[in-house]
């Protein structure tokens, strides 16, 4: 289900335990966060627990908004300006999330007021280094993982990731190393080189891929489009449409043709000889 201007009109939204106005989008199966402008920043925590999101982006700008609750989601991409949009984001949760590398936690760092992060549960947690570089990029934070970051661990990231000139080669290259998923909507791998050339997709090829999406129900469906739309490739089904169209237009052309010889065949009968 998208996030709608009518879903989040319908949402509840209630004092929650800390008496900030909170904002139930819970278990929707969204796949993507969108239309946030209509709720015009009257929200302090936005609740996204238990749907289908894979980017952490498209905010507009919520001043307001302090907390985002974004457990049980596929979340494997941060917007690298979230900040900008949410300055005063104190709180997230992302625990059971699809978050890879370090590097990919680069978008919380710019948000200078984060105190609480969750990441439980996120293939991140493996990594090593993990709550060193998270204590180093994030200074801000206070509570990590429900644990609280102890300054004796402050220093020990400080040694690991700062050099006498600037950042040391170990946070270089801990930074260097990309996620291998696609941007943010996407979540797969990306697709091997081949030598078969990639299809130059025309402007009607295009269109009719976004009629397509746009009339789509389920999210797998969608899925499947957005990644023809993006790689250049028609799908079959609209191939053999296009290709009926071509062979009912050729033979209509061909009838005509045969008309137009029938038509002057005929005047050539009619006309007297001299």
């Amino acid at each position: 289900m998208k996030l709608t201007p009518d879903l989040i009109a319908r949402a509840p939204s209630y004092l929650n335990a800390l008496k900030d106005r909170e904002l139930d989008l819970r278990s929707h199966k969204i796949p993507a966060i969108e239309n946030l402008g209509v709720t015009r920043d009257l929200n302090d925590s936005l609740d996204l627990t238990d749907n289908d999101i894979r980017a952490l982006s498209n905010f507009p700008s919520l001043p307001r908004l302090k907390c985002l609750l974004l457990s049980n989601n596929r979340i494997g991409k941060i917007d690298v300006q979230l900040g900008q949009y949410l300055p005063n984001l104190t709180t997230v949760v992302l625990t059971n999330n699809a978050i890879t590398e370090l590097s990919d936690l680069e978008g919380l760092a710019t948000c200078p007021s984060l105190e609480y992060l969750s990441l439980l549960d996120n293939p991140v947690t493996k990594k090593k280094y993990y709550r060193s570089w998270v204590v180093w990029k994030l200074p801000s934070v206070r509570v990590l993982d429900f644990q609280k970051v102890k300054k004796a661990e402050r220093q020990e990231a400080k040694k690991l990731f700062e050099g006498k000139s600037g950042p040391s080669a170990l946070a270089e290259s801990i930074a260097a190393t990309k996620s291998s998923t696609f941007e943010p909507g996407e979540g797969v791998p990306l697709p091997l080189k081949s030598s078969v050339p990639t299809l130059t997709m025309t402007k009607e090829d295009q269109e009719k891929i976004k009629a397509a999406l746009a009339n789509a129900t389920t999210l797998d469906e969608i899925t499947k489009l957005e990644r023809a739309l993006k790689e250049g490739k028609v799908p079959s089904y609209l191939k053999e449409s296009k290709a009926k169209r071509q062979k009912l237009d050729g033979s209509e052309q061909g009838q005509q043709e045969e008309d137009e010889d029938e038509e002057e065949e005929s005047q050539q009968q009619d006309t007297p000889m001299e």
